[in-house]
């Protein structure tokens, strides 16, 4: 039976420049597929609760009786009511008003036209007192999920975390998504803060999902300890991943065979001078390769970020492999001679 042939992949002897590319080339995410020119014009909507007041220029027209004495002015306040299920609202005299979608502006101003025959110099005011048509809708690890109805001035997305209470975790193990209709993206929370660009305004009917993902990476081989290990802060270089890993086992160690397993996307790969002609899709398997035998393999080390889920290999020296041979040897051996004596 024929062996598997090894999976495809590049290996990259790290160098100073490839440590400048890597250190260009974070992981990217963000909202820029949702940047607008500004915050949402609100709208009326189905199930939002409005307040309609009707001035007339002087008692004895349509709402204000001509023995009127209401030194406040003459104007009558209609009872609240909802928009209904068709998206109306209903005004005396003025008969059923479309609303939805439409802006209290526009809604007094036809209120005023159907009035103005009958009334005294009619003039409208348009209020919604509760809106539910232009909630947004925070969820996940944060304190205090809910629904918040957005104000008018508009509000970005870490106003509305703020609101829910902010994030449950340190934020350096947050993530947020944004759904908007059938779009969605998710953002480093660390991120959002660090860069206004991302912190967009939200419309209506957004969902933000907040939720943690410790960042960790996977150490084998001959360090101190073998298994996940979480960066417990925002970034972490190979230095401080081979000091939580136990660094390099003495007596079983190769300085010069420390591998980090990682995979890259393609434009990244090709910048790292890896043949990606040779590789399908836009991911491409990557081991970097340092040798700290050589004193900068340290300070290359130190400046070499380690990236979410990435494997960082030590090897075994030389002398490991001859020891287990000697082992295997020594045991073979023994077993022969013990086969001697019971023979004999």
């Amino acid at each position: 039976m024929n062996a598997p042939a090894s999976a495809p992949h590049a290996v990259v002897n790290v160098t100073p420049e490839v440590v400048r590319v890597v250190e260009r080339s974070q992981p990217s995410s963000g909202f820029g597929n949702f940047r607008g020119p500004g915050p949402a014009r609100i709208r009326m909507g189905v199930g939002d609760t409005v307040t309609v007041t009707i001035f007339e220029a002087s008692p004895g027209g349509l709402f204000i009786p001509l023995e009127s004495t209401n030194s406040a002015g003459n104007f009558v306040n209609l009872p609240d009511q909802k928009v209904d299920s068709a998206g109306n609202i209903s005004v005396p005299y003025a008969g059923s008003i479309h609303a939805a979608g439409e802006e209290p502006a526009a809604v007094q101003r036809v209120i005023e036209q159907r009035l103005a025959s009958r009334a005294i110099e009619p003039q409208a005011v348009v209020a919604v007192k509760s809106q539910t048509s232009s909630e947004v809708s925070v969820l996940g690890d944060v304190n205090a999920p809910s629904k918040f109805s957005v104000n008018a001035d508009g509000e970005r997305i870490l106003d509305v975390i703020a609101k829910a209470g902010g994030p449950k975790q340190p934020g350096y193990e947050t993530y947020v998504t944004l759904q908007r209709g059938s779009k969605k993206a998710t953002i480093y929370f660390q991120k959002l803060v660090r860069e206004p660009s991302n912190n967009i305004y939200v419309l209506p009917n957004d969902t933000v999902y907040v939720y943690r993902e410790p960042h960790a990476f996977t150490a084998f081989g001959a360090s101190g300890e073998n298994g996940r290990f979480d960066f417990a802060d925002e970034t972490i270089n190979l230095s401080d991943a081979l000091g939580k890993a136990g660094g390099l086992l003495d007596n079983r160690a190769n300085p010069g065979a420390v591998m980090v397993y990682r995979i890259e996307d393609r434009k990244t790969a090709a910048k790292l001078g890896v043949p990606v002609e040779k590789f399908e899709g836009d991911h491409i398997p990557v081991i970097y390769q340092f040798n700290l035998r050589d004193p900068g393999g340290f300070f290359l080390a130190s400046s070499f970020p380690i990236h979410n889920k990435d494997v960082i290999y030590i090897g075994n020296a030389a002398i490991v492999k001859f020891m287990k041979f000697i082992d295997v040897v020594g045991a073979t051996t023994s077993a022969a001679a013990a086969g001697r004596v019971a023979t004999n």
